[in-house]
């Protein structure tokens, strides 16, 4: 649409084609695209081979004569539980592996108990029982697993369903479900050993280090996303205002600040994630602690989104059509860089006492914080508000106006209210995963 007074400027998000290098050759782009990928997260070739590893070795069971005589076709279970079972974490592999090994245990032994009541029936008696059985276990199972404390083992249920099916009907047709039912729990077990050995010896990938690297970037963001806001804010001149400017999927995908606190407040799923499969894994490099406080990760992350929602009540002000005019930001600059930059200092000694595993003592950073904010109150009690008037009404021509500037800064003071609560948490993280102390 044409840009004027009051109207929209869509801009249609830029496709994925445009990043890829201009070629004429598809396929030298596509692997460039693939190379970008990899070059990212390296972590994600390591996980790729070692799941080619694992199936490998499980496949010489089969490939090689003399394990294949043992076994036989039922080794086809290790494959499938290499398969299903090996996961981007260690943490994740090991509560995956746990859920399956229970389920197909109890599978087991819930197929041969029925199965042996169905023999007893007799020839008319059994296939009713085994349909009867097989639709309860669906039934249950699915009920089950949709249940708020079983969701972790969701996957549990859905290996008990399909083990319990396929041993009960197998069993059946051939006859012995107690054979063919040790046949595939121990075809099982040697996948999941597999799995677990390759994924934990061969350069593992700790859900619990991801967790920690993933809470120390939040941090980061953070800071970088409030000081850039703020910078911005200050050194807009309203040359191009009242044009209110909106991406077609209500993003700003050409702003560091939004991606970096939008990526914050979309982390709670991954942290959460990451702390379940933590509690899974041995104590491993410097989280040697038995039982590890995960869990606090979580709660400091949760509290590190409600600043990044202040961050985001800044950003909508920065975008807000009704803006204050140059000339009055500039007489509160000072006081809000200080507040600003005290803050995003808190916030990046925190990340780095983190990152460090380290107690030190934050109770001068978090002064400077609330001096820098008091002196920002101060001031726009004196240059916007008349402290000698009744009315306590805005002594300022454009009320709407500089009452845009007012949000901002209560978001900003808001923000370094919030500090003291993060504080608290960090402290609390600190003496749980026993942190070192600062020395004095």
């Amino acid at each position: 649409m044409n840009e004027k007074e009051g109207g929209f400027i869509i801009k249609m998000p830029s496709s994925t084609e445009d990043k890829l290098p201009k070629t004429s050759n598809n396929i030298t782009g596509f692997i460039y695209t693939i190379l970008e990928f990899a070059k990212e997260d390296i972590n994600r070739v390591t996980f790729s081979l070692k799941v080619g590893l694992a199936v490998l070795l499980v496949s010489l069971l089969i490939l090689v004569q003399v394990p294949y005589q043992v076994f036989g076709t039922t080794i086809i279970w290790s494959i499938l539980t290499v398969a299903i079972m090996f996961e981007y974490t260690v943490g994740a592999t090991i509560h995956k592996g746990f859920n399956r090994a229970l389920g197909s245990l109890f599978a087991g032994l819930l197929a041969i108990a029925v199965a042996e009541l169905a023999l007893m029936g007799g020839s008319v008696a059994e296939p009713l029982i085994i349909g009867i059985s097989m639709f309860m276990i669906g039934t249950v199972t699915s009920f089950m697993k949709l249940w708020p404390t079983f969701v972790p083992y969701e996957y549990g249920f859905r290996v008990i369903l399909f083990t319990y099916c396929l041993i009960i009907v197998s069993g059946y047709r051939m006859g012995n479900p107690i054979r063919t039912s040790i046949d595939r729990f121990y075809s099982i077990m040697i996948g999941a050993f597999v799995t677990v050995v390759v994924n934990t010896l061969i350069f593992p990938i700790w859900a619990g280090e991801q967790l920690h690297k993933e809470l120390v970037k939040n941090f980061i963001s953070v800071a970088d996303s409030l000081e850039e806001c703020v910078k911005k804010y200050l050194a807009y001149d309203g040359s191009d205002q009242p044009v209110f400017i909106k991406t077609l999927i209500h993003e700003f995908p050409d702003e560091p600040a939004y991606k970096k606190f939008q990526s914050t407040l979309t982390s709670s799923a991954k942290l959460e994630s990451l702390a379940l499969s933590a509690k899974w894994e041995p104590p491993h490099g410097r989280f040697r602690q038995a039982f590890y406080p995960w869990s606090e990760y979580v709660k400091v992350g949760t509290v590190l989104r409600y600043c990044a929602y202040e961050v985001m009540g800044l950003h909508g002000v920065l975008h807000s059509q009704i803006q204050a005019p140059r000339n009055l930001r500039c007489i509160f600059e000072t006081e809000i860089l200080e507040a600003a930059s005290k803050a995003a200092e808190l916030i990046r000694c925190l990340s780095k006492d983190i990152c460090e595993m380290k107690q030190t003592r934050k109770c001068s950073s978090l002064e400077n914080v609330h001096s820098a904010t008091e002196r920002l109150q101060r001031a726009i009690d004196v240059h916007l508000f008349n402290k000698h008037d009744a009315a306590d009404e805005i002594n300022y021509p454009s009320q709407r106006q500089s009452m845009s500037l007012v949000t901002f800064i209560s978001l900003l003071i808001e923000f370094a209210a919030r500090l003291d609560h993060l504080v608290e948490a960090v402290n609390e993280l600190s003496k749980m995963a026993k942190f070192e102390r600062e020395s004095l």
